[in-house]
Order: C-alpha cells, then sequence, then structure tokens
C-alpha cells in the first residue's frame, strides 16, 4: 500500500507531504484545484516521462517520493533480479532537474525508468473514467480468469517450463541450421583443416625462423665484426689486454708504498681475466657463424607457406592460425555427428512438451470452472450498481497454433473472450463497443472487486469513475469500494457525496490563494470537516441545516455499515 506521497516542487505544488490510510481514501476538491496534479506527480514515480515545465519553480529541482507498504506482494525475486534491497516499506523517489535530467531510486539505489516503470505497475494500478483499454485486452482477461481460478503455483510452475521449453527450441534450429551449413560446406572445411594439419605449425617457430633467417643473411658481415673485436681486444699490438696487462704491472710495483693500491692491483687482474673470456667466446661466436645457403632456403620455404596461409585466412600469428585449426576442427566434429547431439535434443523437448501439455489441460480445466462464477459474480456486483439487465459471457478457446507452438502459449492453451451487454435485447460483443463510458468504469470495478477477493492486488486508484451515476446508483458504486477496499488500498477521486461518505479517511484538496502564488494545498479532514465539506457536495459552498444533517446521514450509514 501507498503509505506516504512527498511531492516537492511540481506544478502548483511547493511542498507537499499525504499520509494514507490502508482502507478506502476519499480525494476531494473543486474542479482544478489540483487532485490531477496530485495524480501526476504520484505517475513520475511509476516512470512516468517528465517535463520541466510542469515546474513549480524552475530553478529548483522536481523530487517526488512514495513510501510503500509492500509486505505480501511477492516482490522478493523482482528484487533481486534488478540487484535492489527488499525492503518492507519500501522507498521510491525521482529527481528532475531543470534542464529535463531524470534520475530514479529504489531505497536510494539508482534504477533506470524501465525498472521503475515495471516496479510501480506492480505497486499501482491507476484507473479513470477513460482508462478502458485494459477490460478489452486479452491479457488483462486472462488474469481475470487465472485469479479467479486460484492456480498461481501452477500457472508459475508451467511458465517456467515453457521459458525452458522455448529455449530449448530455439536451440534446437540453431543446432539444425548449424548442422545443415556444417554439411554443406564439409568439404571445404575438411580441405582448410587437412591444410592447416599438414603444416604441424608451431606457435614459436616463426619469430625463431625469422631471427635465424636474419643471421644467415648477414653472416659475412657479421664475421667481420667479430674478428674486427677480437683483434682489438687481444691479438693487434696495441690490443687491450697488452695494454691492461702493462698496467697491471705497473700498479704491481706500487703495492709496497700504498697498500690501497694493492686492491686497485687485483681488480684490474679480475679486469684482465673476465677480457681474456669475452675475446674467448667472440671468437668461438666468430668460427661458428658462417653462410649456409642449404638452410637459409629451408627457411625460406617454411616461412612462405606460413606466411601463405596467414594472407589466406587473414590472420596475423600462427596461434591465430592454430585457433582456426581448432574451430574447424569442431565444425567437421559437428556435421560428422551434429545428428546425435539434435536427435538427443528433440527427445528432451519431446518430454517437455507433453508435460506442458498435461499441466496446460489442468490450467484449462481449472478455468473452465472458474468462468461461470466469475460470469455470476461480476454481474451481481453490476445488478447492485444499477445496471440490472447487464450480461457477461466468458468465452474459453483452445490457442490457435499460430499464436503458439502446437497451440501451447506462455500461459497455457487457452485464449478467453469476455462478451458483454449493458442492456436488454442487444447481442453480446466486445465490451468497448457496447457500453458507456460510465457502464465501463463500473463493469472495472466490479471485475477489480472479484480479483481482489482472490489474489493480492496494488494500490487502486480510481480517478472520477464514478461518473455518469448519481443517487442510489452511486451510493452502490461507493459500497462496492468500500467492500474493495477491505482486501486492499483504495484513493478514489470523486465528486460525488455518495462515495465520498463511504471513505475511512478524507482529503480536501484546495487551492491557496493567500499569498502572491497559488499553491495546491490538501488536509485530511476531521469528523466535523467531512460533514461540512459532503454538505457542500450535496447543495454548494453554504449548505443549510438540511444538507448538514443529509451529510451527517449518510456517514453515519457509512459509519454503521
Amino acid at each position: 500500500m501507498l503509505q506516504k506521497l512527498t511531492i516537492s516542487n511540481y506544478a502548483l505544488i511547493d511542498d507537499l507531504e499525504i499520509s494514507f490510510d490502508k482502507g478506502l481514501n476519499i480525494m476531494t476538491g473543486e474542479t482544478g484545484a489540483g487532485k490531477s496534479i496530485i495524480l501526476g506527480a504520484l505517475s513520475l514515480i511509476l516512470g512516468q516521462r517528465a517535463e520541466s515545465r510542469y515546474f513549480f519553480n524552475q530553478q529548483k529541482k522536481c523530487v517526488i517520493e512514495g513510501t510503500f507498504l509492500i509486505n505480501g506482494f511477492h516482490l522478493k525475486s523482482f528484487f533481486e533480479e534488478n540487484d535492489l534491497d527488499h525492503e518492507s516499506a519500501t522507498i521510491l523517489r525521482r529527481e528532475i532537474t531543470a534542464d529535463g535530467k531524470s534520475r530514479a531510486f529504489v531505497n536510494d539505489t539508482p534504477v533506470n525508468l524501465a525498472v521503475l516503470k515495471q516496479l510501480g505497475e506492480k505497486l499501482i494500478d491507476i484507473h479513470s473514467q477513460h482508462a478502458t483499454l485494459e477490460i478489452n485486452d486479452p491479457d488483462f482477461q486472462l488474469l481475470v480468469v487465472d485469479s479467479v481460478a486460484g492456480h498461481a503455483e501452477l500457472l508459475n510452475d508451467y511458465r517456467t517450463r515453457f521459458k525452458t521449453y522455448k529455449k530449448d527450441s530455439a536451440r534446437l534450429q540453431q543446432l539444425i541450421a548449424d548442422s545443415d551449413k556444417a554439411k554443406a560446406d564439409l568439404d571445404y572445411y575438411q580441405f582448410q583443416f587437412d591444410e592447416l594439419e599438414a603444416a604441424k605449425l608451431d606457435a614459436e617457430e616463426q619469430e625463431k625462423l625469422e631471427q635465424e633467417l636474419y643471421a644467415l643473411n648477414n653472416a659475412e658481415e657479421i664475421k667481420r665484426s667479430l674478428l674486427a673485436a677480437v683483434y682489438l681486444m687481444q691479438e693487434g699490438e696495441t690490443s687491450a689486454l697488452l695494454q691492461l696487462r702493462e698496467a697491471t704491472h705497473h700498479l704491481s710495483t706500487l703495492e709496497k708504498f700504498n697498500p690501497s693500491i694493492a686492491e686497485l692491483h687485483e681488480r684490474l687482474k679480475s679486469t684482465v681475466i673476465e677480457l681474456k673470456d669475452i675475446a674467448s667466446e667472440v671468437e668461438n661466436v666468430e668460427q661458428r657463424t658462417h653462410t649456409d645457403e642449404a638452410r637459409a632456403g629451408e627457411i625460406n620455404d617454411r616461412l612462405n607457406l606460413i606466411y601463405t596461409l596467414q594472407k589466406k585466412h587473414r590472420l596475423n600469428t600462427i596461434a591465430e592460425l592454430l585457433n582456426l585449426q581448432d574451430s574447424l576442427s569442431e565444425k567437421i566434429e559437428q556435421a560428422v555427428h551434429g545428428d546425435e547431439e539434435i536427435e538427443k535434443l528433440q527427445k528432451q523437448i519431446a518430454v517437455e512438451k507433453k508435460e506442458l501439455e498435461q499441466l496446460a489441460g489442468r490450467l484449462s480445466a481449472n478455468r473452465t470452472k472458474a468462468i461461470p462464477q466469475i460470469e455470476k459474480q461480476v454481474i451481481e456486483a453490476l445488478a447492485e450498481m444499477g445496471m440490472n439487465s447487464s450480461v457477461l459471457k466468458v468465452n474459453q478457446a483452445p490457442l490457435p497454433a499460430k499464436m503458439g507452438e502446437s497451440g501451447l502459449g506462455p500461459d497455457g492453451a487457452d485464449v478467453v473472450n469476455f462478451m458483454f451487454s449493458a442492456n436488454k435485447g442487444h447481442a453480446l460483443a466486445e465490451m468497448s463497443k457496447v457500453a458507456s463510458g460510465g457502464e465501463l468504469s463500473r463493469l472495472m470495478l466490479a471485475i477489480k472487486s472479484l480479483i481482489a477477493s482472490h489474489t493480492a492486488l496494488p494500490t487502486i486508484i480510481f480517478d472520477e469513475i464514478d461518473a455518469g451515476v448519481s443517487g442510489e446508483v452511486a451510493n452502490k458504486v461507493g459500497t462496492i469500494m468500500e467492500r474493495l477496499a477491505q482486501n486492499l488500498q483504495v484513493i478514489t477521486i470523486t465528486h460525488l457525496p455518495q462515495i465520498a461518505s463511504k471513505g475511512s479517511s478524507h482529503y480536501f484538496v484546495y487551492k491557496d490563494n493567500d499569498s502572491a502564488t497559488t499553491y495546491t494545498r490538501i488536509k485530511q479532514l476531521s469528523e466535523q470537516e467531512r460533514v461540512v465539506e459532503i454538505a457542500k457536495m450535496l447543495s454548494g459552498d453554504k449548505p443549510g441545516e438540511s444538507a448538514l444533517q443529509n451529510a451527517r446521514e449518510l456517514l453515519s450509514v457509512s459509519l454503521k455499515s
């Protein structure tokens, strides 16, 4: 239920806070006072689009916040799926800046508008006298039947299995398509695979071969440079080793004069040894370096094969070629053995379909039992609201194959259709074609009352759906709303005193013109204030004693009932 609504900087509202009761909440006020503005603000936290031109102050942001008590609505899975904190008192907040940027939050966690809208639809159902589309929606009509049938657990089981069935069926079609393509391309895949396999590729060989070929192609230059280095280090008349040995000799003669020279002498001797070792290794490398045209030819042939394969397949490395080889192997395997996997999945899907058909049969049987109850209770409620000649017929038929796989749909194997006549002698037809706005409103009220008696519904807001009724009929409509409020929270905007008197709480919306700026205000009326307000609804702004007495009687009857 909606426990509290806070509105800041929206239309004629600067700051407004409303706390609602759990039963029947009545909202009244003159036309233009701001009742629709409050509903407009509420729609923002239900995911509707916003425009900054509706701001009270264009220099400030608009903030709408609603606190909802959600225990018993089985929403924990929704919160888990969207990574939200599930709180018994859940807060939906919407912030819109003057430049039109919008942010939405659920329990202080940022969410996008789609998530906010999905959650809002589970918490509040706003119904106005013009909202007739829902009642003609086949999904809504099926929801009515399922609510009365009371098979929520069975239906959820069916829906879960149906999703698996559809997922596996899609996978089967993909497997068949892949298998057919693999078979058609088998010779081509096999040729490419054989070519790569025959190459016996090694992921690390290309770099090594390219380095070896570079060395072979530059062998003469490498030998010249190595020989020159050996000459300079140890073979020349002024080689580095000869000069270092002479320096070592000079230091050795000085050790007796300065002990620190001994350490330098030892370090220089080590340098001589290291230089001799380097010269020897350079000489060895030079002796191993030679031109080998045969080996260079082998490497060139190998690299040309690698380059040709890379260019052919538009790849850059041997590792990528090896990955392609693995992929081709999988495609060949699928072409050769894919039928086995397809056959296995086909058998699994056949079992799933049989189980779905059994569940769908149980759903259909439950719906068949529920339909007479729906027809009877809706007609009784309509008669109570002055529509004594109404006839409702709920047709149940198998789901056409074109709408589902072999007559199976996401909600079973049925399609239902509500046919209605509001007057004697008129043929049954779709409800939107045979009922006026006021009649449709009463019909929706009767249906919502029926659903609420069988399952948990969100808060329902009726926005002046009592248009076109008066007198005793209005009183009966109010009685139905009062009965509906025993199972869920109802918020009703009305201009009829008969309905206003039925509420457990009464809120008055008005314009405050005391200052230079007009504000929309709301207040919860006391018992005496309710008497005056209902009297005004009966007779005008200055009610006489008879109107006040009538108001007391209306409230007294409502309290006693």
